[in-house]
């Protein structure tokens, strides 16, 4: 099968896997709609009564956001003239909005072709079925290699005559380096399956491409007193399950949990379930997704009939001179762009960082990853001096961007020869396909926003941002970033659509502003503990 063609089912697969995905509609309602004549205000952060910046002021006087930060820029995404500017140089952290740099970065520096390699070598001699010596299994960093890939690779061995192998498995995964983890990354996301680790060589358990994990699903017994049931996929012995819960009569609680012990591979399931009650989904993170590779194409040559003498061993390289025996080849980036910005993956982000690295300066590390994202953000116009970026994903708190070097960027990669592919990888407002609407796909439904505004979405607690593109009323496009802290609320995510609703309503050159307020709740709201990225929950709950 050709290598496009392979692209052309991958991405087929990625969109009736999301078809498949419950999805709840959502309409924004309006609690107000009032209408300017006249200009817009000259910009500020102080309130005023009449034209956009009235308007979006008024949006931003939520008492949701009192005491928090609001980093806000809307342009004109032809001319870059800019409309409306709060505190638009204020550096807040920007959660996944930082996928916006990271992926620019990767279409211009690795280019929308660019194919993750996963190799199969030799050095040994061979005799017959016989291959005398250890089998590499070299990491190229693809964060989207099924189990299914690595038993295609099992397959072409067997094809090619191999039946046993008198050295070991060796996993090479040098391509990266060793740390495994982002800056700053929070100590209890370490079993959560958007904080899993980064290496060259890994895991994907689903045609979203959670790349360094594996699904649980714990169910009840028979009868009280029985064991749950657990099943994992892909079904493997790299990580061992320890049923600790039990079934408990129908009608009773349902308090089943499940998370992997730290440092192990020991995945623990706890508490109770009824009789009939529904399967517990998890999708849990490996401790070294090197050896998680390693097991898994194992596990596929003993299937295909190929013995390997011995277990294997992680982290050597293949030597020089190895010639190769089968190549798994990625999705080009340009379909990749789809999983990896449509569901906001943090591990691809990840993946993408190293990698630019290893293929600007050689170096498969986060340092050189993100020097060389630097060095494209400046060229593009970005006043880099002006934020911070210590990981590709957002997941660390450590990021600080301001909405107006977000907007420089929106506005500058519109002339790429690759912007077609990036501007459709952003999540699109209320298209109910998870492949197409993404993040976005039950936010501004009812509203000239809808089908309309293409933005990537970004949540942490406290943190929430959204930054893309949208066409006015009268058809003038419009670049709008919008980065809201420091806020107590368990959302404000309507505050962001509300502006970018009115915007979507608005003759913005005529100076017709048609402003919508959001319909959140604006006294008596209560913090809460956690808020990510929606589609950091598995099941997958926007």
């Amino acid at each position: 099968m050709s290598p496009d063609r392979r692209g052309h089912l991958r991405r087929d697969r990625f969109r009736r896997s999301g078809l498949a995905a419950r999805t709840w509609p959502l309409t924004l309602g309006l609690v107000a709609a009032l209408t300017w004549s006249g200009g817009s205000a000259p910009a500020g952060a102080g309130p005023s009564g009449t034209g956009l910046k009235g308007a979006i002021d008024t949006i931003l006087a939520d008492s949701r956001m009192d005491g928090g930060a609001a980093s806000v820029v809307v342009a004109d995404a032809a001319t870059g003239e800019r409309l409306y500017e709060r505190d638009a140089g204020d550096r807040l952290m920007p959660a996944s909005n930082t996928k916006l740099a990271t992926s620019a970065a990767a279409m211009a520096l690795l280019g929308p072709g660019y194919r993750f390699r996963t190799e199969v070598l030799a050095t040994g001699r061979r005799h017959g079925p016989v291959l005398h010596g250890d089998l590499y299994l070299r990491g190229g960093g693809d964060p989207t290699t099924l189990a299914s890939d690595y038993g295609r690779l099992a397959t072409r061995l067997r094809e090619s005559g191999i039946r046993r192998i008198t050295g070991r498995l060796v996993a090479d995964d040098t391509r990266f380096d060793t740390r495994r983890l982002g800056r700053s990354w929070a100590a209890d996301d370490e079993s959560s399956y958007y904080s899993a680790q980064i290496s060259p060589l890994t895991v994907a358990p689903d045609t979203d491409y959670d790349s360094g994990t594996v699904v649980v699903e714990a169910s009840p017994g028979a009868a009280p007193g029985d064991r749950p049931k657990v099943k994992l996929t892909p079904p493997n012995d790299y990580v061992r399950v320890d049923v600790q819960g039990g079934t408990v009569p129908a009608g009773g609680t349902d308090t089943l949990a499940v998370e992997r012990e730290h440092g192990t591979n020991t995945i623990v399931v706890t508490g109770d379930v009824p009789v009939g009650g529904p399967t517990t989904k998890e999708w849990v993170t490996v401790w070294e997704p090197t050896g998680y590779a390693a097991a898994v194409f194992a596990d596929a040559l003993a299937e295909q009939g190929v013995r390997v003498t011995g277990t294997p061993r992680l982290g050597r390289p293949a030597p020089p001179g190895a010639r190769v025996l089968a190549t798994h080849s990625s999705m080009p980036l340009r379909e990749l762009m789809l999983p990896f910005m449509k569901l906001s993956n943090n591990m691809h982000a990840e993946a993408l960082t190293k990698t630019i690295g290893y293929e600007t300066s050689g170096r498969g590390t986060w340092s050189a990853g993100l020097t060389a994202v630097d060095d494209y953000l400046r060229k593009e116009g970005v006043d880099t001096a002006k934020l911070r970026q210590a990981d590709g994903s957002g997941l660390s708190r450590m990021n600080l961007f301001p909405a107006d070097q977000l907007a420089r960027l929106l506005l500058a990669v519109r002339d790429a020869p690759w912007y077609a592919d990036w501007h459709a990888s952003l999540p699109v407002a209320c298209d109910p396909d998870r492949a197409v609407g993404g993040t976005l796909r039950t936010r501004m439904c009812g509203t000239p926003a809808a089908l309309n505004a293409r933005a990537k979405t970004g949540t942490l607690t406290g943190a929430s941002a959204l930054s893309g593109y949208v066409a006015d009323a009268a058809g003038r496009e419009l670049v709008f970033s919008i980065v809201l802290n420091n806020h107590l609320a368990s959302s404000v995510k309507s505050i962001e659509d509300a502006i970018v609703v009115t915007l979507a309503r608005s003759d913005t050159a005529g100076g017709t502003i048609a402003a919508s307020l959001s319909p959140g709740p604006r006294n008596g709201h209560r913090p809460a503990p956690v808020d990510l990225e929606c589609t950091w929950r598995k099941p997958d709950v926007c």
